[in-house]
């Protein structure tokens, strides 16, 4: 069982089947997922959320936007998320805090490793938002360098599919999920898992990956008690 985790999830999976903006009930669903492994198993959990449901730094630059500043209103799109997901979690009695990559007090604390890591110890969810606080980087490469940093046994990432798979399975119903794969499969097959930039910082760090299907009540909990759900990247 997983003692210390970075959750990734994306911001996209938070629009449930609207699309756009924040799907309550969805938002509801993470946050009691979250709750049971922190509160009911004692778990120590950091978050990094995704902006997509709101804004794509990368998409912005097709409709003129400069890409630096794109990225930002992406990273604060991660921001409203993590707040949303703070509240929630709130709600249901469970610990959170919001720590950002870039200045906003007092919206979240300044993000410092140490400080991630002794509200983690105090049984906090660790929301961490804002990406790497850098333009042209995405937020999965956000949650590799948290994962890294903070030391944790495992970095799952929270998708709306199975685990990885041969091909995009909501375009390609011949696409086949694998249980196992490694980094350097990642790179010879081209799957899509996460940017290349998160990958080469896990496979360096020897940080292993777990990517599950967080739309499924209960894969959470299963996946940090190391049952057989979703696909495990190793290094």
């Amino acid at each position: 069982m997983y003692q210390k985790i970075l959750l990734k999830l994306s911001g996209e999976s938070l629009a449930g089947a609207q699309r756009h903006g924040i799907d309550e009930g969805r938002l509801a669903e993470y946050a009691e997922q979250i709750r049971e492994i922190v509160v009911d198993m004692g778990i120590e959990v950091g978050v990094v959320i995704g902006g997509g449901n709101f804004f794509r730094g990368l998409s912005g630059t097709d409709k003129g936007f400069d890409r630096v500043r794109g990225d930002q209103i992406g990273m604060l799109a991660t921001a409203m998320n993590s707040l949303a997901l703070c509240s929630a979690l709130e709600a249901l009695g469970a610990k959170a805090k919001v720590l950002t990559a870039v200045r906003m007090e007092p919206i979240g604390e300044f993000y410092n490793k140490w400080r991630a890591i002794e509200l983690m110890k105090q049984g906090y969810v660790v929301i961490l938002a804002c990406g790497t606080g850098n333009p042209f980087f995405t937020t999965d490469s956000g949650a590799a360098l948290r994962a890294v940093e903070l030391d944790v046994d495992v970095m799952l990432k929270g998708t709306r599919v199975d685990g990885v798979y041969s091909a995009d399975p909501e375009k390609d119903p011949t696409a086949v999920c694998f249980a196992l794969t490694s980094f350097d499969e990642i790179y010879a097959k081209g799957l899509k898992v996460m940017d290349l930039t998160a990958v080469t910082l896990c496979r360096d760090n020897r940080m292993p990956v777990v990517v599950f299907n967080m739309d499924k009540p209960g894969n959470l909990r299963k996946v940090v008690e190391g049952q057989s759900v979703g696909t495990i990247v190793h290094y």
